[in-house]
């Protein structure tokens, strides 16, 4: 049996885990710099989160539109809401106003994808290579 890896999942994951931070992470773990740990507005933790999300969503969602549906759909939509998470750490007076809707189109354009690979289901045009 051949493993493999749920790359929607794993992509609605680190969305989640970047929502995680970004959100509840100053509300729970405030005390965290007297430990000499800075997590929280680092930009540099923020860029690759950020960076890890779009790696992940990318292959994901490249991988449904080129092998199953053809749709650019989820595409746009992920594109999105990675601007947004970038307009997010530049202005940080929108941070909660804009992560919400990010989060929103990068988990949505994940399950997209998923539910257009199982729809689909190898259903090929004729640009597919297998």
């Amino acid at each position: 049996m051949r493993f493999k890896i749920n790359w929607d999942a794993l992509g609605i994951a680190t969305s989640i885990a970047c929502a995680i931070h970004c959100a509840l992470l100053p509300l729970f773990i405030s005390s965290i710099p007297l430990f000499g740990v800075n997590i929280i507005d680092n930009l540099r933790f923020e860029y690759w989160m950020i960076g890890l999300a779009f790696v992940v969503g990318v292959y994901a969602l490249y991988h449904g539109y080129k092998k199953h549906h053809h749709s650019i759909w989820p595409i746009l939509l992920f594109s999105f809401g990675i601007m947004l998470l970038l307009a997010k750490v530049h202005w940080h007076q929108w941070q909660l106003s804009l992560l919400i809707p990010a989060v929103i189109c990068i988990v949505g354009a994940h399950y997209i994808n998923y539910r257009l690979c199982r729809k689909h289901d190898h259903a090929h045009a004729d640009d597919c290579d297998h």
